[in-house]
């Protein structure tokens, strides 16, 4: 990497107007209308070369005003252009969803004069909307490496036009494992385009991608890549235990200032922010488990005043760009150096001042110690509670405790798998379900129903639904096949059968009536089985045939049935009188 000029400015630098750089009158007024009257340090050493159309390498702290550094240069480029559709001429990256909605809402300010139209692309919310916008016609788009990596494949965002890409955070790109993402999506662009990189540290894989994709780069820095920012004043709480820490976290959210308290885990910032709301100090979270709905309620109500208290972890650290944020507190110590520099960033942001509080347990000691030489910071750490003056200083005034619901955590969260724990049963409609619980009215009306069936048709219930009913209302004998078949072979008049049940069973001869008809009536066989075969009999020569020769006696088979009953039904007991029928005449058997 070589570079043609090399600028270290001091954040404490005074800013200079933006006519000096050559911007247009539509960006200063829309700079002016937003409360931008000048340019900061980071913006004032790196517009000439970003303005000239070089590659730039800035390295500053969170909350010098980078974001403005990069976009008056990218809007000035494009300001008239027109990009087809799926095809932007600017894109810009960024680590995290709520940097990527900072950034757009930047962009947007000063592309709208201009008439310029900014997409911002990132996972979390529907893909519809984004094509839609994509292919409506998008001129800057500010994207999350995921999801843009998605759209380029289905085909939906060509990158072939882009003539300047700006990657925001590299060093945070770095930490998540993007940069494998982030060399692709570059590698889609134009080898000829303007590329703009800004970090806040230059580790060795930021320093490869520099390498690769960025021509003859002019590197400016604000301060060194590792300083904290001489308006910020950092304390050390060192606390005797849990409970201690649990008073002295309450204290410090209590003030009428926006505060920003930091935790390391997901489970760890909604638990706390819940404790804070119960207790009267309204407090929202913001973390990875939340939906984007809920990030961006949370974030504006944050923004708004409407809640002065966010609970965050390091991954929402790097989205929350909100100015006059008077405290940050490291609630839980981060692991690393550089954690503990983007999070105290949240305050003392664009020339402002702010106080940064590391609350440590006993057995933190050792770890703060190594973690702030590290960071360049010295403090001496001192012992104190909720009621220590040093504590009562920071808060300042006491807000009025307010009484609100729960902070939104729950509702919007991404889905989990499997059932809701403690879920009401679901309601079941009158007539269905247990019978036990099943209402009267319900059982009456499909009694009614099966009566009127049964009336119709005579004993057999008929068809599926009576049968249904019958077995569902308890008026069967035995069990349900046997209860069936006995209203379909049982006592019924000669004349219900008809022609059918004469075909089926034939007219009985004697008193006997089919074996399996009284046996279904008492409720006791219930399948049909067939006739066995017998074993083994010489007078057949073969084995399992069927025992109806002549060598049984006249008028019945070897089993003693007659030899007009239905082989497929066993001996069973006579049948009643008022079923024998008239024998009919048999054939001699010899």
């Amino acid at each position: 990497m070589s570079d043609n000029a090399s600028a270290a400015v001091s954040a404490a630098s005074p800013v200079a107007p933006f006519t000096e750089f050559g911007v247009r009158a539509e960006l200063i007024d829309a700079m002016r209308a937003a409360g931008i009257t000048g340019a900061f340090p980071i913006q004032a050493a790196t517009l000439p070369d970003t303005m000239a159309g070089r590659d730039v390498l800035a390295r500053g702290k969170t909350g010098s005003g980078k974001t403005l550094a990069f976009s008056i240069p990218m809007v000035e480029r494009l300001a008239g252009a027109t990009s087809k559709s799926g095809q932007p001429s600017g894109l810009i990256l960024a680590p995290t969803r709520e940097l990527a909605t900072q950034i757009a809402a930047t962009v947007e300010m000063l592309a709208r004069p201009c008439g310029l139209r900014v997409v911002t692309i990132f996972g979390g919310v529907p893909v519809n909307r984004q094509t839609r916008d994509l292919r409506a016609g998008a001129d800057i788009v500010v994207a999350c490496p995921g999801r843009l990596e998605d759209l380029m494949r289905q085909g939906v965002v060509s990158l072939d036009a882009v003539r300047i890409s700006i990657l925001d955070e590299a060093d945070h790109m770095a930490d998540l494992g993007f940069l494998p993402a982030v060399t692709r999506i570059l590698t889609a662009t134009p080898a000829n385009g303007q590329r703009l990189l800004f970090s806040a540290t230059l580790d060795n894989e930021v320093d490869r991608l520099v390498k690769r994709f960025l021509r003859e780069p002019v590197t400016h820095s604000v301060d060194t890549a590792a300083s904290p920012v001489p308006t910020m004043t950092h304390h050390v709480f060192e606390v005797a235990g849990a409970d201690a820490k649990k008073d002295l976290v309450r204290a410090l959210a209590s003030g009428t200032g926006r505060r920003i308290l930091f935790m390391r885990t997901k489970h760890h910032a909604r638990r706390l922010a819940k404790q804070l709301t119960a207790a009267g100090i309204p407090a929202a979270d913001l973390h990875g488990n939340l939906s984007q709905a809920a990030r961006d309620r949370n974030l504006s109500a944050f923004a708004d005043g409407s809640t002065r208290v966010l609970v965050a972890t390091d991954i929402a650290a790097r989205g929350v760009h909100v100015d006059d944020v008077e405290l940050v507190v490291h609630v839980d110590p981060p692991a690393e150096h550089k954690a503990y520099l983007h999070r105290s960033g949240r305050t003392a942001r664009a020339g402002g001042s702010g106080d940064v509080v590391t609350v440590v347990l006993p057995e933190q000691r050792k770890d703060v110690a190594v973690l702030l030489r590290k960071a360049g910071i010295t403090v001496t750490p001192q012992r104190a509670g909720a009621t220590s003056p040093a504590v009562t200083a920071l808060i300042g005034a006491v807000a009025a405790p307010e009484h609100r619901s729960a902070p939104d955590t729950g509702q919007d969260e991404r889905p989990t798998r499997g059932f809701r724990r403690n879920a009401e049963p679901a309601a079941q409609p009158a007539g269905r379900g247990s019978r036990r619980n099943r209402p009267s009215a319900g059982r009456a009306a499909t009694e009614h129903r099966v009566g009127g069936r049964r009336g119709e048709h005579g004993e057999r219930a008929g068809g599926r639904q009576g049968e249904r009913a019958a077995r569902q209302h308890g008026d069967r004998t035995a069990g349900h096949q046997g209860e069936r078949t006995a209203r379909q072979h049982g006592d019924r008049a000669a004349g219900q059968l008809g022609e059918r049940t004469g075909r089926q069973q034939g007219e009985r001869r004697g008193g006997a009536r089919p074996a399996a008809a009284t046996r279904h009536a008492d409720g006791q066989a219930r399948t049909r089985q067939p006739a066995r075969r017998t074993e083994h009999d010489p007078a057949t020569h073969r084995s399992g045939a069927r025992s109806d020769r002549p060598t049984a006696p006249h008028g019945t088979n070897a089993r003693g049935h007659n030899a007009d009953t239905p082989r497929r039904f066993e001996d069973s007991a006579p049948a009643s009188p008022r079923q024998r029928r008239p024998r009919r005449a048999t054939r001699a058997a010899g």
